[in-house]
């Protein structure tokens, strides 16, 4: 497995809150942390965008993959209203990530709280081949649910 070394940047006063990290040997993702002063209500039904502290230079050719965190979804139903957001090698602005709050509950959400993780991977550019026809597939043009039949 490739090592990719990828600049970071902690923005002023996040500097107390850990890099973002894999939390296990095997993790696809790191745990990003909230960035916010103290704590939140987060209201059901709300959506929040939650400031991490961090910006990332990452180089061309990768993507950054913002991703809900499973546990916190299935225990709160707190998940992303954009998932996966993605970061694009050439965006160099603070990681923010965008929460819904689907859940029955209010959620509190405190400072340096793990709130998603975000995946680095690799992105292919596409060269369009215009074609009078496409070949043919046993899918065909079959739509939504086709498959599930």
């Amino acid at each position: 497995m490739e090592t990719v070394r990828v600049a970071i940047r902690q923005l002023p006063g996040s500097e107390d809150l850990p890099l973002p990290a894999y939390e296990s040997e095997h993790a696809s993702g790191l745990d990003l942390r909230a960035a916010i002063d103290g704590y939140v209500k987060f209201k059901r039904g709300a959506r929040m965008a939650v400031p991490t502290g961090v910006c990332i230079a990452l180089p061309p050719g990768l993507e950054g993959q913002v991703r809900p965190r499973s546990g916190w979804a299935l225990r709160a139903g707190v998940t992303m209203i954009n998932s996966p957001g993605t970061i694009d090698a050439d965006y160099r602005g603070e990681i923010k990530v965008l929460l819904v709050n689907l859940g029955d509950e209010h959620v509190v959400i405190n400072r340096g709280d793990r709130i998603a993780q975000l995946v680095i991977a690799p992105v292919a550019r596409v060269e369009w081949a215009p074609v009078p026809v496409l070949d043919e597939s046993i899918r065909g043009d079959g739509g939504f649910g086709h498959t599930g039949r």
